[in-house]
């Protein structure tokens, strides 16, 4: 194989893998190395996964990233390039026009190579990439359902052995557990259900526990869907399209998930023109996609990525699902999330809202620990009033004065 400088040249776009699938050896060798010029690196982040700021490469390292998170809060604003898009688009957008691509690889139970485990972009990079460099990580097991790649698929390959950064379960306060209780009531036996992750998903999953023959089909996996699938609640069998499988983009969670993965090829990894396609996931009824959002106002706009005037996070893959909701017959668009912000000194549910991630006709129902409002065919005023409420109590009458006077 050649060197790796060889590889690189001044001007070249380079995608990263993010979340669990960041080659972080790989990454942190090429960082010790004098790069050429005014390199484009692009990156889907995850916060507490992916900590690299790439502006930091070299004085004319640019980033293009789909995703903000605290560690490139001190990035170079002027090299620091933030694209808002949703995932289905993402893969798109990444299926043309890049140079090189950068991956973690691995070897499953019998020693076959498997990109994961996350592939949420994997196959629209390696369609693009001139060249593709990947870290071949023998310190995991790759899930038994992520797809092979080929060692004559790769340009340059540097070996590691490291652990997966694992993501613990989160702590359930009795906020979380509320909102679970509600959204577990809005599930019916045999539903598909889509959810991110964070305490109140975690919460939702864990309501789920007396449901049966529920499917399973989203953008991840963590350790609350394994103990799902695990206790026979998720068994896809009701599922029209991919009948008895669980299909998702990566997995994030403890090393028991992990372990559990490389056995399990009944959880089947594809990238995010399927998990996040809505022709896809018309085909399955009763899809139930479960997301949440940093506020929504009395219009039922929702914001999942912008606070006190900056970009915190990103668009993701929420609105794509919100729509695919609409579009599977019997199948509904939930927007969970807890009533306040800032130890209650703050309502999330707002006159209007800083930034419109989601349109006021994405969303069916929204529930905060103060109860559930379906406001998909409700008029402006009366949806309105159904969100005030569902708010923090303390903060119904300044909501409604507003209201009024507007």
């Amino acid at each position: 194989m050649p060197e790796l400088l060889d590889l690189l040249k001044p001007k070249q776009r380079l995608f990263v893998a993010g979340s669990s699938n960041e080659p972080t050896a790989l990454l942190n060798h090429l960082a010790q190395l004098e790069l050429p010029g005014q390199l484009e690196f692009i990156q889907f982040p995850l916060a507490g996964h992916n900590n690299i700021d790439f502006t930091q490469f070299n004085a004319t390292a640019v980033l293009t990233t789909f995703f903000m998170t605290p560690s490139l809060a001190g990035a170079d604003p002027r090299r620091l390039q933030f694209l808002p898009m949703q995932m289905r688009a993402v893969y798109d957008y990444l299926s043309r026009n890049l140079d090189v691509a950068l991956l973690q690889i691995a070897r499953d139970r019998y020693g076959v190579l498997r990109l994961g485990p996350n592939v949420d972009f994997a196959q629209a990079v390696l369609s693009s990439a001139k060249v593709i460099l990947a870290e071949l990580n023998h310190g995991i097991t790759a899930p038994a359902g992520c797809p092979r790649i080929d060692l004559g698929q790769i340009d340059f390959l540097f070996e590691s052995e490291r652990p997966l950064r694992q993501l613990a379960m989160p702590a359930i306060d009795t906020s979380a557990h509320q909102i679970g209780t509600y959204v577990a009531d809005l599930i019916n036996d045999g539903d598909c259900i889509q959810t991110g992750i964070g305490a109140i998903p975690t919460a939702i999953l864990k309501q789920l526990e007396a449901k049966s023959d529920l499917g399973f089909h989203g953008g991840l996996i963590d350790d609350a869907g394994m103990a799902l699938i695990r206790n026979g609640n998720v068994t896809g069998n009701r599922k029209s399209l991919d009948k008895g499988l669980h299909i998702t983009g990566m997995a994030l969670g403890s090393n028991d998930l992990l372990d559990w993965l490389a056995d399990n090829p009944s959880v089947v990894f594809r990238g995010a023109n399927y998990t996040h396609e809505i022709a896809v996931i018309r085909q399955l009824p009763n899809f139930i996609s479960v997301n949440s959002a940093v506020e929504i106002d009395l219009y039922g706009q929702v914001n999942a990525e912008y606070a006190g005037g900056r970009q915190i996070s990103g668009t993701g893959g929420s609105v794509d699902f919100m729509r695919a909701a609409k579009a599977s017959s019997g199948g509904r668009s939930i927007v969970a999330m807890s009533a306040t912000a800032r130890r209650g000194t703050v309502s999330r549910i707002v006159p209007h809202a800083e930034m419109v991630t989601a349109l006021r006709t994405d969303v069916d129902i929204v529930v905060t620990e103060y109860g559930t409002a379906d406001i998909k065919y409700l008029p402006i005023q009366a949806r309105a009033e159904a969100l005030i409420n569902i708010a923090a109590p303390q903060f119904r009458d300044d909501l409604r004065r507003g209201l009024n006077s507007g």
